[in-house]
C-alpha cells in the first residue's frame, strides 16, 4: 500500500507532489490523459508571483511538473475512475490498473461551462476566457462581451470595466437572475451596455477574436459586433463525478472541506486542494496554496 496518491495535475495537484515529495512520502500522482488543468488553455499569465515578465500558462506547468518530479514525485498518465474505502486506506481504479493508498490528495479541479458554438475553442487564449481576473488585464481599452446573468457574470462584467473601454453583457433572457445590488450596479455602470434576450451563436477572428455573431432569442433576428474579447460566465463544473458520493459536497457541488484541517474532507484521510473545492477564487496562486495545505494535512495525518 503507497503512502499518498494525488488525483489531478494542475497547479494544487503539482504543488501537493512537490511537498509530499519532500516529505518522503513517494507519492503517486494521476495526471489524467490531459496534464496541467486549466492554465494549459492560458496563454499569458502575469499574476503568478515569480515570473517578472509574465509566463505561458503550459510553460509554467511544465515547470510545477518537473520540480514534483525532482523531488520523485512518480507521474501516471491515467484517470481515475473510483475511489473505495478499504482496511488502512483507499483502492483507486484507473483506466489501467488498480492501486491501494493510505491517503489521498483530490485535486481534479473545475471546468468551466462552455457555450459550444464555431471559432469558441479553437479561439480559447486568444480573447475567448472563462476568467477575468486572470486575463482582463490584456484588454485596456478594448472592446469585451461578457456572457451570462449570475452573480459571477456581475462581477467579471464590474472587473473589467477597469481596463476595458466598453463592456457588452449578453443574456439570453429579460432579467438576471443576480443578487439585486450585483444588478444595480451593472444596470448603473456607465462602460456597461447589456444586450437582452441576445446569444452568441459563433465567435469570429483569424488568430484572435475580432467578433461575434450573435441572435436575438425572441424574433430570431441576426447581428454581428466587432468585440476584441469573450468573457463566458456561465459557471463552472467541480470535477467530482468519479467520487460517486464519496464525500460530501457543498450546495454548489464543490467538495466540502473544513472537517479537521482547511483541506480535510469528511472522509478521514482524503483531503481537496485547488478549484474542486474553491467555487471563489479560481486562480493558480490559491490552488497552490491548498495543494501546500493538503500535503502538509496528509502528511501529519500519516503521522498520527
Amino acid at each position: 500500500m503507497h503512502e499518498i496518491a494525488i488525483i489531478g495535475s494542475g497547479p494544487a495537484g503539482y504543488t501537493a507532489g512537490i511537498y509530499a515529495g519532500r516529505a518522503s512520502l513517494s507519492p503517486v500522482l494521476f495526471e489524467g490523459l490531459e496534464s496541467g488543468g486549466q492554465l494549459m488553455l492560458t496563454t499569458d499569465v502575469e499574476n503568478y508571483p515569480g515570473f517578472e515578465e509574465g509566463v505561458m500558462g503550459p510553460e509554467l506547468m511544465q515547470v510545477f511538473k518537473k520540480q514534483a518530479q525532482r523531488f520523485g514525485t512518480e507521474i501516471k498518465t491515467e484517470t481515475i475512475d473510483s475511489i473505495e474505502k478499504i482496511d488502512g486506506g483507499f483502492q483507486l481504479k484507473s483506466s489501467k490498473d488498480t492501486y491501494e493508498f493510505k491517503t489521498v490528495v483530490i485535486s481534479t479541479g473545475a471546468s468551466a461551462k462552455w457555450l459550444g458554438v464555431k471559432g469558441e475553442k479553437e479561439l480559447q487564449g486568444y480573447g475567448v476566457s472563462a476568467c477575468a481576473t486572470c486575463d482582463g488585464f490584456f484588454f485596456k481599452e478594448l472592446e469585451v462581451v461578457v456572457v451570462g446573468g449570475g452573480d459571477s457574470a456581475m462581477e467579471e462584467a464590474l472587473f473589467l470595466t477597469k481596463f476595458a473601454k466598453k463592456v457588452h453583457v449578453i443574456h439570453r433572457r429579460d432579467s438576471f437572475r443576480a443578487s439585486k445590488i450585483m444588478q444595480d450596479r451593472v444596470l448603473a455602470h456607465e462602460k456597461i451596455n447589456v444586450m437582452w434576450n441576445k446569444e452568441i451563436t459563433e465567435i469570429k477572428g483569424d488568430k484572435k477574436v475580432s467578433s461575434i455573431a450573435i441572435k436575438d432569442t425572441e424574433n430570431g433576428s441576426e447581428d454581428e459586433i466587432n468585440v476584441d474579447g469573450v468573457f463566458l460566465a456561465i459557471g463552472h463544473t467541480p470535477n467530482v463525478s468519479f467520487l460517486d458520493g464519496l464525500v460530501e459536497l457543498d450546495e454548489k457541488g464543490y467538495i466540502k472541506t473544513g472537517f479537521t484541517t482547511d483541506t480535510s474532507t469528511s472522509v478521514p484521510g482524503i483531503f481537496a486542494a485547488g478549484d474542486v473545492a474553491d467555487s471563489v477564487y479560481r486562480q493558480a496562486i490559491t490552488a497552490a496554496g491548498t495543494g501546500c495545505q493538503a500535503a502538509i494535512d496528509a502528511e501529519r495525518w500519516l503521522d498520527n
